[in-house]
């Protein structure tokens, strides 16, 4: 695994594909800079060889060329978080990129505009993909959130660079933690799945069967298992279609030796509101009108115990509807549980939109040793699956 430590870039210039899809204001200024902070150390790096950066990045979902999604508005927040001057071109390719590019000098960045207002990006267009390869000496693919697409900026590009390609090292330290949980994970090994669809995660849950020791189900897909088993569950959310399937995930679990815990209680609420009145119930006897919200104390309970006494644990996916209040208590006391577990030795990973989510809003970001930065990647890369933008540094 080739990565920045396997070359000097002294006088050479890296075309780096980073993931600056951050999301702006209405005064288009950077709300959640994580991202760009996440790929400093590996801008910093090249520069401090004596090298200079082209950086590239897609942000949003533009129809063609749109201001509101022009990468300029975050200039001024990159110049901040990496105290350089960074200069912009307001093509990604053609003439005056390729102009500003041979015209950097070592410690100088250059900012292409986003990526996506050419359509050959998300089609993987070799010609377009040939085009950028001119604007740099070596490729760094520092963008996991992205990884799990085959665009030309995160593929086809590196096919150009047949020698003089890596990974950044956010991308590095993404690989090295998800191997970290699915191969070589200290045992006890927990995965903690919430949210709520089991048809979301079920490729993830399949998968990691035969790594993991425990397994806690939590969130919405709780209530496929539970009244597939029979229970009571009110007005619940639940996937009626897959409960034969969350039947057979818990045989092939038995059958491998994966203790499951499932919610025992719940918090109930008579309506899907921050205000709405709330008791606590059995999870398999949660009454008509009343639906299940968030993990119950019992269950909070049981799973902090089984959280600290795991050496290696993945979270993804938070415990109840954390985004209201009064139904943050089961995803913010797991939170806990693990941060605490985190302190005692093990190795936490946090990925997936809603979790990595909840962990910085609750403050347990430098509690867990890693948070992924990428959604779907994760997830793809938890379903076994290889990333084409990380296939094509391998290859």
């Amino acid at each position: 695994m080739k990565t920045l430590n396997d070359f000097n870039f002294k006088d050479k210039k890296a075309l780096i594909r980073v993931d600056f899809n951050v999301p702006l204001n209405d005064q288009f200024e950077v709300t959640d800079a994580t991202r760009i902070v996440s790929a400093k150390p590996t801008i910093i790096k090249i520069l401090e060889d004596g090298g200079s950066c082209v950086l590239m990045s897609h942000l949003g979902r533009p129809k063609g060329v749109q201001d509101e999604f022009s990468l300029k508005h975050i200039v001024p927040k990159i110049e901040d978080i990496l105290g350089v001057e960074v200069k912009f071109t307001d093509n990604c390719v053609g003439a005056e990129a390729e102009a500003m590019a041979a015209a950097l000098q070592p410690g100088e960045i250059l900012l292409l505009e986003n990526l996506r207002f050419h359509e050959e990006e998300k089609q993987g267009d070799k010609d377009f993909a040939e085009q950028l390869s001119k604007l740099g000496d070596i490729y760094v693919n520092d963008a996991f959130g992205t990884a799990h697409r085959a665009h030309a900026s995160t593929t086809i590009v590196a096919e150009f660079f047949p020698e003089h390609k890596c990974f950044g090292s956010l991308l590095a330290q993404e690989i090295e933690s998800i191997k970290k949980v699915m191969e070589d994970g200290e045992k006890p090994v927990l995965a903690v799945l919430g949210g709520a669809k089991v048809s979301s995660k079920i490729t993830v849950i399949e998968n990691i069967l035969d790594k993991v020791d425990h397994l806690i189900i939590g969130g919405g897909m709780t209530f496929t298992f539970i009244k597939a088993q029979g229970g009571k569950i009110g007005n619940s959310i639940c996937e009626d279609d897959k409960m034969e399937l969350a039947l057979d995930i818990l045989k092939q679990a038995e059958a491998k030796g994966v203790k499951v815990h499932l919610p025992v209680d719940v918090v109930a609420a008579d309506d899907f509101s921050n205000t709405a009145n709330t008791q606590f119930c059995d999870v398999t006897a949660i009454p008509d009108g009343w639906e299940g919200v968030d993990a119950g104390p019992k269950s909070i309970e049981i799973f902090d115990t089984v959280v600290n006494q795991c050496k290696t644990i993945l979270w993804n996916g938070p415990l109840g509807v954390f985004e209201m209040e009064s139904f943050a208590k089961g995803t913010i006391e797991l939170g806990n549980s693990i941060a605490n577990a985190t302190k005692n030795g093990a190795f936490s990973l946090v990925g997936g939109g809603d979790s990595v989510a909840a962990v910085k809003q609750f403050g347990f970001e430098n509690k867990v040793s890693y948070v992924s930065t990428g959604g779907g990647a994760m997830l793809e890369s938890l379903e076994g699956k290889t990333l084409p933008g990380i296939a094509a540094i391998l290859d």
